[in-house]
């Protein structure tokens, strides 16, 4: 039996890895939850199927515990402050948040000499500014971030490779693309879009829709398929290497909110809100997944349409 720990249990993916990893009855599953953290996403869950343990990972001493306790035989990093637009606000947050906490765990992991799998949830974000000759992104395709959040996965994507040059602890770095689906947070674009429509449709809001970039290109995947690539990576993938995760297929955001407004019967006026535009946006991304698939024989099976009809309908019956 494999022990297994996730930290970000209770966020968006580490809900749904959870949910793919109790289909496999070979996890020992243990989750890493902070006091404050919200829990809606694991509710489902019933008691035992999940050990969790409070632990703030930007505390190196609180993270050493959990990791000494634990002993993991495969550790999946996806805790972040993943939101782009709060690390203009609260850059430092952004910064400390997602470098300590992974420098805490490859530290813990060091020094206790675990032969512990590390997989690291990088961000397509990291490629930042991408010319057009440039897409698809490939792995060796220059990082330009244009956020300090995409500066933070940047510095988390290095740590993997310097410590795994350096101690050999042994992490998979995962260029993961835009990941939709439902229990996705409704600060992120088409979870928004979805849960304003669901509003309208409850007569909980005036039948305005507010939009910031609608031209922007985003390789869309469902939160359902992204997962298994996580647990394919440690499986299947080289130590130190990179690898991007998508579909290999691009969307503007403003087809995305024409998918989601063909799926209700409501007249709804959409109108641009000035503050949900970026200081600097990506305009484009627009992955190349070959080398994954080459490496796990990976695949996404779910249509983007029904990603966005599940959301929906997770919007509906909240």
């Amino acid at each position: 039996m494999r022990r297994v720990l996730i930290t970000g249990v209770t966020g968006f993916a580490g809900s749904h890895l959870v949910d793919h990893l109790l289909t496999r009855n070979d996890c020992e599953i243990h989750g890493i939850w902070r006091w404050r953290s919200r829990t809606e996403n694991i509710e489902h869950l019933k008691p035992g199927q999940v050990t969790f343990h409070e632990c703030d990972l930007r505390d190196a001493a609180s993270a050493h515990d959990v990791v000494d306790r634990v002993r993991p035989d495969w550790i999946f990093h996806l805790a972040a402050q993943s939101f782009v637009p709060t690390s203009w606000v609260a850059p430092t947050e952004s910064l400390t948040t997602n470098i300590l906490a992974q420098l805490n765990i490859f530290e813990s992991v060091r020094r206790l000499k675990l032969k512990t799998r590390i997989q690291l949830a990088c961000s397509s974000e990291e490629y930042g500014m991408v010319f057009p000759d440039e897409v698809p992104i490939k792995e060796t395709n220059p990082l330009r971030p244009l956020s300090p959040y995409a500066v933070s996965k940047v510095a988390q994507d290095m740590l993997g490779y310097q410590y795994w040059m350096s101690w050999k602890v042994d992490s998979v770095r995962t260029r993961g693309f835009n990941h939709e689906g439902p229990r996705r947070g409704p600060v992120f674009v088409a979870s928004d879009f979805a849960k304003q429509i669901a509003d309208i449709e409850k007569g909980r809001k005036p039948p305005v829709l507010s939009v910031g970039n609608l031209e922007a290109k985003r390789d869309f995947t469902d939160v359902r398929d992204m997962v298994r690539a996580y647990v394919l990576a440690l499986e299947k993938c080289e130590p130190g290497e990179v690898y991007n995760i998508c579909r290999g297929r691009c969307w503007t955001i403003r087809e995305v909110l024409d998918m989601l407004l063909a799926r209700t019967k409501t007249k709804i006026e959409v109108r641009e809100d000035p503050a949900r535009l970026r200081p600097s946006d990506v305009q484009v991304l627009l992955g190349d997944n070959s080398r994954f698939v080459a490496a796990t024989g990976w695949q996404p099976v779910i249509p983007f349409e029904q990603t966005l009809e599940d959301m929906l309908d997770y919007w509906r019956s909240r």
